[in-house]
């Protein structure tokens, strides 16, 4: 078996703290009830889906979700609500991804969106001292920006294609086992990360 060269991280529920809980809970009290079936860890539907792609902007977005909720929120009631899921970003984790970065070339790849990205951005940088996150990787594939998402095969291929990486020697860290799945269809080496298990424990 080939060395591993490379690691290929996933960024909520491995470096950032994720509770999909608080963020239904927060819709619940919007009256949203039935924001299980449109988004959890494992699925998206395509509203979702075309956010966490760069298919469609924060605005649209906020619309489609009083069309679909038929309910009159405003802009920053859906954007409070989508983002309560976001929390900390443990200090001992990324002291960690400093060192393992001495050892390997470090990639990330995170199934996202824009209104996310920004506020999980600015909540690192207020924690460590106005330092990016992305600073901390070779570079950072946000599926917002990269046009492609998790769990498909086809995603994690066109990353390794872009850094020129082979697969066989490449490992990919998820807390999302139909994520896991997908980085095995496209020939990955991988972790799944199972909660309440962190990065601090992998041997590495």
């Amino acid at each position: 078996m080939q060395a591993i060269k490379n690691i290929i991280f996933d960024l909520g529920g491995v470096f950032l703290n994720i509770d999909y809980k608080k963020t239904a809970d927060a819709f619940i009290k919007l009256g949203v009830t039935n924001f299980d079936q449109l988004y959890t860890q494992q699925t998206a539907n395509e509203l979702f889906e075309e956010l966490e792609t760069g298919k469609i902007e924060p605005v649209p977005f906020y619309e489609a979700i009083r069309k679909a909720t038929g309910l009159p929120l405003t802009d920053n009631d859906i954007k409070l609500a989508w983002s309560a899921m976001l929390l900390d970003f443990p200090a001992d984790r990324i002291e960690w991804l400093t060192n393992i970065a001495k050892k390997y070339r470090v990639f990330l790849y995170s199934n996202t969106n824009a209104i996310h990205y920004d506020q999980f951005m600015e909540a690192f940088s207020r924690q460590n001292g106005e330092r990016s996150f992305n600073d901390y990787f070779i570079k950072a594939y946000y599926s917002h920006e990269f046009g492609l998402r998790k769990p498909y095969p086809e995603s994690y291929k066109a990353l390794l294609d872009a850094e020129g990486l082979k697969a066989a020697e490449t490992l990919f860290i998820d807390d999302t086992l139909k994520n896991i799945e997908g980085a095995k269809a496209a020939g990955l080496r991988t972790i799944h990360l199972v909660p309440p298990a962190t990065v601090l424990g992998l041997n590495l």
